[in-house]
């Protein structure tokens, strides 16, 4: 009776087995298969995306695979990589969904990334899982990169208007994508991990906005000021810092509500400008003892000719006599409104240039 019963059991088992590899793998958010990149916050049922640049990415084999993503608001656009190459783009909506990422595929291996393209102002995305089609199977984690890149930047890192061809530099989330900015552009250059602490419209000492980067850059989630980033978590090999562009507007608008907040009637003078960005590249150094970082500046008009504003990096970075902090400056574009495809493209090639004589990996 009991060799019976084995033999059922063993068919039960077998019928089971058959059905799971009939069904669509599921990989929950907090599968080990999964490869995150960025400040994401990780809870029991999800993990949550806010800064530009964020991505989950899975290696497997089969032939298409699908994503369940919650936005907060619609407004969010992500990126699809599929096997290193641009496959396409999809526009979230602000319900839990599920979306096709790779369908069709020839059977065997495949690499997959989701990139989020808009930064925080257009809300957080909530990712719950990817899910493989029938008959795949999920293979190991992509590696972890061996070299690892931060940057500190305002619209320009974010890629704000980047693909707007009507010169009218819309910053509206269809129009953004940090994709192709010249951040992302440069850490794919160099195959290495890519985190993305930016905001359009920030500064040093005064924004657009009530929020400055002193006050942002340790944040997980950038809108909560209790959410602090755990700086142990990622340790880049380089930082880069391209800020003073939106200050370099703001201190000429005194009737400007920030300018208000900030300076009350007065405009900051040479040493408070030099003082307040050399306080905030030490605050970075201290996350970082070991980094070597760039403090850069490009390529709108706060790099024209006869602008000061190089001149107050160079300074600040002077007096903090560490060998492992540079200045780069990006001539000036010399053309209306944001950084276009190819004027990111042109900043990526110089920041490649200056790290190619300067970076030791």
């Amino acid at each position: 009776m009991r060799k019976v019963y084995l033999i059922v059991l063993f068919l039960l088992s077998v019928g089971t087995l058959s059905n799971c590899t009939a069904q669509s793998l599921v990989l929950k958010s907090k599968d080990l298969h999964i490869r995150y990149t960025g400040r994401i916050n990780m809870t029991d049922e999800a993990a949550e995306f806010y800064w530009t640049g964020s991505s989950a990415m899975i290696n497997f084999d089969g032939t298409g695979a699908s994503v369940i993503l919650q936005d907060e608001r619609g407004d969010n656009y992500f990126t699809v990589v599929l096997d290193g190459k641009v496959s396409g783009t999809i526009h979230l909506e602000n319900v839990k969904k599920t979306y096709t990422l790779a369908e069709g595929l020839p059977a065997g291996p495949h690499s997959l990334e989701i990139f989020k393209r808009t930064e925080w102002e257009m809300g957080k995305t909530t990712f719950y899982q990817f899910i493989l089609d029938k008959g795949a199977s999920v293979l190991a984690a992509p590696p972890v990169k061996k070299r690892k890149i931060e940057f500190f930047g305002n619209s320009i890192t974010c890629g704000y208007a980047v693909e707007d061809t009507t010169g009218q530099d819309r910053g509206t989330a269809p129009y953004e994508n940090g994709y192709v900015s010249y951040a992302a552009i440069t850490a794919r250059h160099y195959d290495a991990a890519y985190v993305c602490t930016a905001k359009s419209g920030i500064g040093v000492m005064v924004s657009w906005f009530p929020l400055i980067m002193p006050e942002m850059y340790n944040r997980l989630d950038p809108t909560d000021p209790t959410s602090l980033w755990n700086f142990t978590k990622y340790t880049p090999d380089v930082v880069v810092i391209n800020l003073f562009q939106n200050d370099s507007w703001i201190v000429k608008l005194p009737d400007n509500p920030q300018f208000k907040e900030r300076f009350g009637t007065k405009k900051p003078e040479e040493e408070q400008i030099v003082r307040a960005y050399r306080e905030m590249v030490k605050n970075i150094r201290k996350k970082y003892p070991k980094a070597q970082i760039l403090c850069i500046l490009g390529s709108m008009d706060a790099t024209k000719e006869g602008s000061p504003w190089p001149g107050y990096i160079e300074k600040a970075v002077a007096g903090l006599n560490d060998k492992s902090i540079y200045t780069h400056m990006i001539p000036y574009k010399n053309t209306n409104g944001h950084p276009s495809v190819k004027e990111q493209q042109a900043m990526a090639d110089d920041l490649v240039a200056f790290m190619d004589k300067t970076v030791k990996w």
